[in-house]
């Protein structure tokens, strides 16, 4: 996920588990709701079949219901989008996966000869998370909300600091990646990272309700409001300048979208079998990161893949079958919480209801 802010555990994320008579869906979003989301919106699908689910409310001090078409941040959800761009320029033979960045962008990393286009993807580069210096939790938001950042100076603040690890020798998250893979589509398409997105994905899929803001601070249309605690109050942080996430986190979506997108990815309409192989294959056993997606397998032994995301505010889930049978989607708009281990439980009850 995109940023660290701070999350609770709570009790009703360790409760037994539902009885059968309950709607599974629906009790996981009150869940998320007792364990902190200001409002929930969920959307599952099962054989072509979808349902959708709201809980909460869609602005504090408020009745009013979240719509469930509303827009939202995916945060880093946004990765798996700059992940199936750039495995379409390899099945385009216009970038390869073990080239080294340096080759693409020379000069731009200080170990740009060892650090490879699949390290990106996969976050096994070693490089600095960025957001370790420009923290985006609690009032330091305040400090950067509506500040433009470029992806030269993201990166720049990355490569100040040593590499975490030696290139390939580890796993470990980092939004600089992905910042890096932003620039590397613009270098090989000559177009925007986002340009390249709505070209590949967004107008095909006919995603009419997502879009790559830039510099643009609010949401547009319909939307629930997100908050960020702040000196033990909640502060909506709706509005926020999101080029400090860039291809690293900035798209804004809806559930409906989301669906779309991942149904295709699932079902090859994005990127060819073998490339999406490798996409949903860890690095190791203990790995749940291929190259751009999250992998799963869920309590009834279904696998998914697909990317959760985080931004100050909001935090999303974006999951898909292998087969793209089920799917699921969510928002949750977030106040004191909740915990990553309820995005988790959202997923699995999803995918197994």
């Amino acid at each position: 996920m995109l940023t660290t802010v701070p999350f609770v555990l709570t009790a009703a994320l360790l409760a037994p588990a539902a009885p059968a008579t309950t709607d599974p869906v629906r009790t996981v979003a009150q869940e998320a709701v007792s364990a902190g989301a200001t409002g929930v919106q969920i959307r599952s699908v099962r054989d072509g079949h979808f349902r959708t689910v709201t809980a909460g409310v869609s602005e504090l001090d408020s009745r009013k219901p979240l719509s469930p078409t509303g827009r939202f941040r995916i945060g880093s959800t946004t990765k798996s989008f700059v992940a199936t761009v750039t495995m379409q320029l390899v099945a385009e033979h216009r970038l390869g996966l073990d080239t080294p960045v340096e080759r693409y962008l020379p000069g731009l990393l200080p170990h740009g000869n060892e650090i490879t286009v699949r390290m990106l993807l996969q976050h096994t580069s070693g490089l600095y998370n960025y957001l370790r210096t420009i923290s985006l939790a609690g009032t330091d938001l305040e400090k950067v909300r509506y500040q433009h950042f470029s992806p030269e100076q993201l990166v720049a603040v990355a490569t100040a600091q040593p590499l975490d690890f030696p290139p390939g020798s580890k796993y470990s998250y980092s939004n600089t990646n992905y910042t890096v893979l932003g620039m590397l589509i613009e270098r090989t398409t000559g177009h925007a990272w986002g340009d390249e997105v709505a070209k590949r994905i967004l107008r095909p899929l006919g995603m009419h309700d997502t879009t790559v803001p830039g510099d643009r601070t609010r949401i547009p249309g319909r939307h629930a409001h997100g908050y960020q605690e702040m000196n033990g109050k909640l502060v909506d942080v709706s509005e926020l300048n999101p080029s400090v996430a860039g291809a690293a986190g900035e798209i804004i979506s809806t559930t409906a979208d989301l669906d779309k997108f991942v149904e295709a990815l699932a079902t090859g309409r994005l990127v060819p079998p073998a490339l999406l192989g490798q996409m949903t294959t860890p690095r190791s056993a203990i790995d749940e990161y291929g190259l751009g997606l999250q992998t799963r397998t869920t309590p009834c032994g279904i696998p998914v893949f697909g990317h959760t995301g985080g931004i100050p505010g909001y935090g999303t889930v974006a999951f898909t079958s292998a087969d793209g049978k089920r799917r699921v989607e969510a928002s949750l708009t977030l106040g004191r919480g909740p915990d990553n281990d309820t995005f988790y439980a959202l997923i699995d009850k999803a995918i197994c209801a």
